[in-house]
């Protein structure tokens, strides 16, 4: 008698996979690749950059049928130890703003194991969206999209569009109840008890007068989001690239960190995709600087159209601070994995003659494991804030220094969120073209006659 194997026999073993990731795009890759595909099995993903991610799971509401018991997270320092664990057959890079050579240490310290190396691109994760889709990228964290986005909002807004506004994921709470968040008000923001970077993002935007989508399953999302939109605006997070389809990609540039735009990931991808490249900061960058990086967007990318733009710096009340003793405070994702040692207070209170206090003696609790981590920090203070812990830390951490003035460089009145001891003065920034083409001459081009057709 012939022997009758079943099909599941004849089956190959899935290929085992480790995702590297930070709570963002890891996640992403995972739903629209590796969910509900027989022909992965994801053993872990790995946590880095943001704090008190390690130790938390991926749950089966969103891992889907094949992981009753949700998918574990795990610092990425143990990568090496799990892949033999597991017998991991193939790892997965999925964060973003790291070096070029970070990246490959990583795959040779994967390869070293026995695993392969893998990275997805934008075809095998960009979803489609119904309406026309602009989005807002950049070559490194604080390179200036948060006053891109805001620019091509009000343009368009001002058009009569309904714009929404997408935001990169920052899903740093319980995963299962961030799957689709919409924000519209301040209330919204309390009630998913969003983080300062959080607030950060959204809030600019809903001053504005525009809804907020973000969470971690980017396909639920875009049903509800282009629902609502005219278009959709992918506000991108540190220098990752667009989870969508774009009508129109945006990259930003920073002279400050000239040489940056082709030595980090994936900021070169973003580079090279461009329809329009926008050198920022030309106000505060010297000559050189500003030559350099167009030099490198034109000769890496010569089809894109380039747009010089500042950012000019004004603060509340400049007198409030002028040759007094102030804490710096910025945004934080721009100083640690960013890689600036400064950003807009530390420039407003140097042109006010202010004297800079150094923080960190006065830092407590995890501030003090952020500057031990980030070495280059001195004379600004991060606005770390990723749980209730955390921002009670910072505040502290402010209030205990012996500044007259707190200076917050930050996109949101911290006054708000944090029990102020001291005064504090708000600095503020947004995009200022310089000549022509603008990014309304863009858009008008690109987006509104599509949409008129």
């Amino acid at each position: 008698m012939t022997e009758v194997r079943s099909s599941n026999a004849d089956a190959p073993s899935p290929i085992r996979v480790l995702i590297l990731g930070a709570a963002g795009r890891d996640f992403h890759n995972f739903n629209v690749v590796y969910r509900d595909n027989p022909r992965y099995k994801v053993v872990a993903f790995t946590a880095t950059q943001i704090p008190d991610i390690a130790g938390r799971s991926y749950p089966a509401v969103l891992a889907g049928e094949g992981y009753p018991e949700g998918i574990p997270i795990i610092p990425e320092s143990e990568m090496a130890d799990i892949i033999r664990r597991e017998q991991v057959d193939e790892v997965v890079f999925a964060y973003s703003d790291v070096s070029h050579a970070t990246v490959m240490h990583l795959a040779s310290e994967a390869m070293a194991c026995g695993a392969d190396f893998r990275l997805l691109g934008p075809k095998s994760t960009m979803l489609k969206a119904k309406v026309p889709v602009i989005a807002v990228t950049a070559v490194r964290t604080g390179a200036g999209k948060s006053q891109t986005t805001r620019r091509v909002a009000e343009y368009l807004t001002k058009q009569g569009l309904k714009v929404v506004v997408i935001r990169h994921p920052m899903p740093y709470g319980r995963l299962e109840e961030q799957i689709v968040q919409r924000f519209a008000s301040y209330e919204d923001l309390d009630k998913h008890n969003c983080t300062i970077e959080e607030r950060e993002e959204y809030e600019p935007h809903i001053d504005r007068g525009n809804v907020v989508y973000a969470g971690v399953d980017y396909a639920a999302i875009l049903e509800q989001a282009q629902a609502e939109a005219d278009c959709i605006l992918w506000d991108g997070g540190n220098n990752d690239f667009p989870f969508y389809h774009s009508d129109l990609m945006i990259t930003v540039v920073d002279p400050h960190r000239a040489g940056h735009e082709t030595s980090y990931h994936p900021g070169e991808t973003n580079l090279r995709m461009a329809d329009v490249i926008v050198i920022n900061k030309v106000d505060s960058a010297t000559p050189d600087q500003i030559a350099a990086v167009r030099q490198t967007a034109s000769r890496t990318n010569p089809e894109a159209v380039i747009i010089e733009a500042a950012s000019p710096i004004t603060v509340d009340n400049p007198e409030a601070i002028r040759g007094k003793k102030v804490v710096v405070v910025e945004d934080g994702p721009t100083l640690t994995h960013g890689g600036m040692g400064y950003g807009a207070g530390v420039i407003a209170a140097r042109n006010a003659q202010a004297e800079l206090i150094d923080p960190r003696p006065y830092a407590v609790g995890s501030l003090q494991s952020t500057f031990a981590a980030y070495p280059h920090l001195a004379d600004v203070l991060p606005a770390m804030g990723y749980g209730a812990q955390q921002i009670r830390e910072l505040e502290q951490s402010i209030n205990n220094t012996p500044a007259d003035v707190a200076v917050i460089g930050t996109p949101i009145d911290l006054g708000r969120v944090l029990k102020l001891a001291k005064p504090h003065v708000r600095v503020r920034y947004e995009l200022q073209e310089i000549g022509s083409p603008t990014l309304a001459d863009i858009l008008r081009e690109r987006i509104l006659k599509k949409l008129a057709e």
